[in-house]
């Protein structure tokens, strides 16, 4: 049992930031555990894989994972490798993405983008490999039956192909114009699904009714809607790079919801989806806040430190969150 396990099981840990900051620092410390096979550190293929893999974040989609599972009452140690695998596939995929075959990004959590500091080709190669170890991950997880690992396995190949992120990040970049609906689709693919595969990985392991799996899957489905306004709002022009973490104005050009509807019915819309998203959490959830409150601490960050439309970002209503500025990095 590595050492990032021992302090995980049990889940004995204090509420609140102090129990979201521990957790956080586990699943950092085993991801640095699991690639330490990858190669020498001086290797650049391997430096890459880390520096993608380790650069700061507020690791959204592993601690969901650790969160829902707590909240459905499953304290398995093997959450720890499920979750970082899932971070694996995130960080793999924002290497792509910054590609400038892709997106052209240059900042990437506020620092250089991996293809700047080690080369395209480099890059490339080390998303592959995340790719690669998440699934040696899942598949050798321990503490999980194997039909159950195999369900998870299955999961994460579902995520990446071409229903999940390789589907959404090829029309957001080959779609033209589209209606606000095939936006809408194109975001759910880009952000809403791994947001829900933590989710379904949580509930999966926790062995949950399908009612329950339903209602997260539903409430990852609204939060990445919101998720994805957000950051459309945060690349408008005059939004601070080194506040965001990332190049702005990328998506000058490209159809969003800011650009279809506008900015009201945008604003209008990220806070149905707040709404909804709380709505299912607590159908699924119930009384359990863990998920809840890291939740609204993740939307409530930052948001003075935004500018929309020349003034104050204004607040999302809704009883989740008070305000919408999410980083998604």
């Amino acid at each position: 049992m590595t050492t990032a396990t021992r302090r995980f099981e049990g889940f004995d840990l204090a509420d609140g930031e102090d129990q979201i900051a521990a957790l956080r620092d586990c699943i950092e410390q085993r991801i640095d555990e699991l690639l330490e096979g990858s190669g020498e550190h001086t290797d650049l293929l391997s430096a890459a894989m880390r520096a993608g893999a380790l650069s700061a974040g507020k690791r959204m989609r592993p601690l969901l994972v650790m969160l829902v599972a707590r909240d459905l009452g499953c304290t398995s140690p093997a959450l720890v490798d499920v979750a970082c695998a899932v971070e694996m596939v995130h960080a793999a995929s924002l290497m792509l993405d910054d590609m400038p075959c892709m997106d052209n990004a240059q900042l990437r959590r506020g620092k250089p983008a991996i293809h700047v500091q080690y080369g395209e080709d480099v890059a490339i190669l080390a998303s592959v490999a995340l790719l690669s170890r998440a699934f040696g991950v899942l598949a050798t997880a321990q503490d999980i039956p194997p039909v159950t690992r195999t369900r998870l396995v299955a999961r994460l190949a579902e995520t990446i192909g071409t229903q999940g992120l390789v589907r959404g990040q090829f029309e957001d970049l080959h779609g033209g114009a589209r209606s606000p609906e095939a936006i809408a689709t194109t975001n759910e693919l880009k952000t809403g699904v791994l947001l829900g595969v933590a989710v379904d990985m949580a509930a999966i392991i926790a062995q949950t009714e399908d009612e329950v799996a339903r209602s997260l899957r539903a409430f990852a489905m609204a939060a990445g809607h919101a998720f994805q306004i957000r950051d459309d709002f945060h690349d408008l022009p005059g939004n601070d790079s080194a506040v965001t973490g990332k190049d702005t104005g990328k998506d000058l050009g490209k159809s969003t919801l800011l650009v279809s509807l506008g900015l009201d019915e945008a604003q209008r819309r990220l806070a149905g989806h707040l709404s909804e998203a709380e709505r299912h959490l607590v159908d699924a959830l119930g009384s359990q806040a863990g998920t809840r409150r890291f939740v609204a601490g993740l939307f409530a960050r930052g948001s003075a430190r935004l500018r929309f439309a020349g003034g104050a970002m204004p607040a999302a209503d809704g009883a989740l969150v008070r305000t919408h500025a999410l980083s998604v990095n």
